[in-house]
């Protein structure tokens, strides 16, 4: 990891190329694995890493999909039907074919986000839709795909076995558009796992609870 921090909170927009750029990174690390992890947990989740990627990818659908109506619902999710598989498991709408393998499982976390990324690019910018944290436009769907993707694969790679370090810039941006008050003198990637509960900062313990903050900036 670089030395780079948060700085002066003056960072460009987050984009649909961040987004995508978080998910290859995310899949290309994750096809590492070897096949028989895949039913570890995943990190200090509940969940194991198989229904963790399925969380995951059922994270960027949804968030594709608040973005699809002409007009957004701003009080509710778009109702599609969550589940769960067994007690404890994540309710998703979105759930891969075991059969098809961790290999299958992946190309539904690449086609997951590629739905969002292509939902960023072509949503108007002044559109707000739903989100528990509050009403966002494109961009904050975007931050949003970013932390799930990183953090998610942060857990994921704890379970696996695998290295993860993304890019210092991409962390910095998000924490901008998502975290505006997190600490902004120390490296991005610690502060982003700081923020969202999973790791502790010098003068800084460990969150028990934690949100970001969606609102549009302008």
């Amino acid at each position: 990891m670089s030395g780079s921090t948060i700085g002066d909170r003056s960072q460009p927009s987050v984009t649909a190329d961040d987004l995508d750029l978080a998910v290859q990174l995310s899949v290309a690390v994750l096809r590492e694995a070897p096949p028989a992890a895949w039913e570890g947990k995943a990190g200090s989740l509940e969940w194991d890493c198989w229904e963790t990627v399925e969380h995951l990818s059922d994270d960027l659908f949804a968030y594709a999909a608040q973005l699809g109506p002409k007009t957004p619902p701003l009080d509710r999710e778009v109702p599609f039907a969550w589940e769960r598989r067994r007690p404890g498991g994540p309710a998703n709408a979105i759930h891969a074919d075991r059969t098809a393998g961790p290999a299958g499982l992946l190309q539904v976390l690449e086609a997951s986000g590629a739905l969002l990324v292509a939902m960023v690019r072509t949503t108007p910018p002044g559109t707000r839709a739903h989100h528990v944290f509050g009403a966002s436009d494109p961009e904050g769907f975007a931050a949003m795909g970013i932390v799930e993707t990183l953090v998610h694969t942060y857990d994921l790679a704890d379970g696996l076995g695998l290295a993860w370090d993304p890019p210092a810039d991409l962390c910095s941006r998000v924490l901008v558009r998502l975290f505006p008050d997190a600490p902004s003198a120390t490296d991005p990637w610690p502060t982003l796992l700081w923020a969202t509960g999973r790791a502790e900062l010098p003068g800084h313990p460990r969150l028990t609870t934690w949100r970001w903050d969606g609102t549009p900036r302008a």
